[in-house]
């Protein structure tokens, strides 16, 4: 793990470096930010997968969620289960119909929710467990090829064409050659960076990518510490993914009602 946030850290604070001297034809642009979209989109199959995210607030310490993710993206639909720590054990989201509910076990009752909220506090939000529509919902303003690390990426400038977005634009860094996104950073209107991830590996699932580790900072809380500015993070690891077939109970608040009794 320690390896991991290393490798993960270094992708996140290392510069663009170079850059080729031709900006990256539209077509071309385009057709790779398709193909980062449909990296995001597990169509035609269920997806599950158990993700462990921990919370680091500085000067607080760090906390641990464990919970349990299945997606049918044909249906739009997802279900979360939190499978800890003991206190939250049973809560849970459900998405279908265009609506997202949250369910909490305690008191028995599912509240409405926002794609664009926090996720238990986290730095993650509930829509980055989502397929992502960055085709759809923004628009190439500039398309560079740069050096993130290692990797041989395009650089992609975005404009949200959408209200219905998180941020209204957005960097992101895709590899050329895969089409998978390994660095974003989200911008609000005035230009002001609020937000910014890190992906730094995939698992290839049949023949499917699910990035084994992501690391996602919040640029607007943090706290000074020994004179330096630390800001709140959340390192998210996902394993045990699979593709198979899984029940359309899952997909429904009576799942939920049923995890929050065990």
């Amino acid at each position: 793990m320690k390896r991991i946030v290393t490798i993960v850290l270094s992708l996140f604070f290392v510069a663009s470096g170079f850059v080729f001297a031709q900006s990256v034809d539209m077509a071309e642009a385009e057709a790779l930010l398709r193909k980062a979209d449909e990296n995001t989109s597990f169509e035609g199959v269920d997806f599950s997968a158990n993700y462990a995210m921990v919370q680091d607030r500085p000067g607080q310490g760090k906390s641990l969620i464990e919970a349990t993710m299945y997606r049918r993206d044909s249906m739009a639909a997802f279900t979360i289960v939190i499978t800890g720590p003991e206190n939250d054990k049973g809560k849970g989201y459900v998405q279908f119909d265009n609506g997202l509910w949250f369910y909490d076990p305690h008191d028995k009752q599912f509240t409405f929710t926002s794609a664009k909220n926090k996720f238990q506090n986290t730095n993650a939000n509930n829509s980055d467990f989502s397929p992502q529509h960055f085709c759809r919902d923004y628009k190439i303003e500039k398309a560079t090829r740069v050096k993130l690390g290692s990797f041989a990426c395009v650089l992609f400038e975005l404009k949200a064409v959408s209200k219905n977005v998180d941020y209204p634009s957005l960097k992101l860094w895709v590899t050329e050659d895969d089409g998978l996104l390994r660095k974003k950073e989200d911008y609000s209107l005035s230009g002001q960076l609020l937000r910014t991830t890190a992906i730094p590996s995939y698992q290839q699932v049949s023949n499917r990518f699910v990035p084994n580790s992501m690391l996602i900072v919040d640029n607007l809380r943090g706290k000074k510490l020994d004179g330096k500015m630390q800001y709140e993070k959340t390192q998210v690891t996902v394993t045990n993914v699979s593709f198979a077939k899984r029940s359309d109970l899952i997909y429904t608040k009576k799942y939920l009602e049923l995890m929050g009794q065990q």
